[in-house]
């Protein structure tokens, strides 16, 4: 496949409802938009990260309350057109080149949910714009997914560094360490319910071992006695796990019941939960063999957060259904979860600290991770459409090790070809 950049290659999942093979994806070519309608911009699309956990079934694409095929409509092209295929949302960076908003400047350097392309055209608010970010409307997506509409303004982001092996990890970290991050502060909040142990599952996912790292360094800042951290995986992916050194036992999901003296003391250990992997096999496994030592059981989501989230002028987010009452210890039901939604748990937060504080936690805990995770992965590079859409049918037929970070680009690699493959 041979283009120049006028063209724009655009990367298309089938819908299984139209009875093609999703894990046969289409790479279309259609001329670059040049003609754009008021209050939109055009972002050429550099690269982006992209999670083999998240989107190579056809549960997650279609099923998922995320609704990840209605961020970004799909274009009539060839073989492909909107009954027929999707297009999956992916964290990734990009500059504008053309801006018809007021407010928004070419040349700006973004990073949002873009859609794996070229080139993205997205309209833009007329008064939803910050000096940290504008928002994209989708007025068709329920409230609560706001944090996905969001466009950072590299230029005003306290996090944002230009250094490319930097963007490479802010794009395959940056949502899911801030799930991670806010989920600790919710439970530290309340002394971990009064658990002395914590058990996370999917404990290889980036989420889960963010998870782990950021409780694993209040454990020590703390100096808090007789704390452990156990997670559980795959036999899979348990040699990974237990390399990372952020849990203090890693077990496969198989044994797990038996294989640990820790797991099965009695005695006066209080356990606390946290299902990262949504499987309720192990759930259940986990409930009946803990019972009544579970303090809590937390289901753990994803959502994103940049400074503009915070700001109660651009935010609405309820508080009806989480108040600074649900960070209380109490006992759980050994089989119910309760769900951690951090936008619900910012908006306590507001309350108790400003602006600037929030910023400057996040700023220093971003710069500390940014210290300690480079060596967690191994980052595979891949360039142009033929290389890309290779990429995508081997994660979705054969998954991808937790050891690998995917950065894709619709681009070739730097020389105005777009059919090389390259890991760097």
């Amino acid at each position: 496949m041979s283009s120049s950049d006028d063209d724009n290659l655009i990367l298309c999942v089938p819908r299984q409802s139209s009875g093609l093979n999703p894990n046969q994806p289409v790479v279309i070519r259609n001329p670059k938009p040049k003609h754009l309608p008021p209050n939109h911009v055009l972002i050429k699309v550099d690269r982006f990260g992209f999670s083999a956990n998240k989107y190579c079934t056809d549960r997650i694409l279609t099923r998922s309350p995320i609704r990840y095929f209605d961020y970004h409509p799909t274009p009539t092209a060839e073989s492909v057109s909107p009954r027929t295929h999707g297009l999956i949302p992916v964290w990734g960076f990009g500059t504008i080149i053309d801006s018809t908003h007021p407010r928004v400047q070419t040349g700006e350097r973004v990073y949002g949910y873009l859609a794996p392309a070229r080139y993205l055209l997205v309209p833009v608010s007329p008064s939803d714009v910050n000096k940290f970010a504008f928002f994209v409307p989708r007025p068709h997506l329920p409230a609560d997914r706001r944090p996905y509409n969001q466009i950072t303004r590299c230029s005003n982001d306290p996090l944002y560094d230009p250094s490319p092996a930097t963007e490479d990890l802010t794009m395959l970290y940056r949502p899911l360490f801030w799930t991670a991050y806010w989920c600790e502060d919710w439970l530290f909040s309340s002394k971990y319910r009064g658990a002395n142990q914590i058990l996370i599952s999917s404990a290889s996912s980036k989420t889960a071992f963010c998870l782990a790292y950021l409780i694993s360094k209040r454990v020590i800042r703390d100096g808090i006695p007789g704390f452990s951290i156990v997670g559980l995986t795959s036999k899979r992916n348990l040699a990974f796990t237990r390399g990372l050194a952020l849990y203090d036992e890693v077990l496969d999901y198989d044994s797990f019941t038996s294989a640990s003296a820790l797991l099965r003391t009695q005695g006066t250990q209080k356990w606390l939960y946290v299902d990262v992997a949504g499987n309720d096999s192990i759930n259940a496994r986990v409930f009946s063999h803990f019972g009544s030592r579970l303090v809590a059981n937390i289901a753990l989501g994803l959502t994103n957060l940049s400074p503009s989230s915070l700001d109660a002028s651009s935010t609405k987010w309820s508080t009806n259904t989480f108040t600074e009452n649900d960070t209380k210890s109490s006992s759980a039901s050994p089989t119910t979860l309760e769900q951690f939604f951090m936008p619900e748990w910012l908006a306590v937060r507001r309350h108790q600290l400003s602006i600037a504080q929030i910023t400057s936690l996040q700023r220093q805990a971003w710069k500390e991770l940014m210290k300690d995770c480079r060596n967690w992965v191994k980052i595979d590079h891949i360039f142009g459409g033929e290389g890309v859409k290779a990429a995508y049918e081997q994660v979705a037929k054969g998954g991808l090790e937790p050891d690998k970070g995917l950065i894709w680009s619709l681009w070739g690699n730097g020389v105005g070809t777009d059919g090389l493959s390259s890991k760097l």
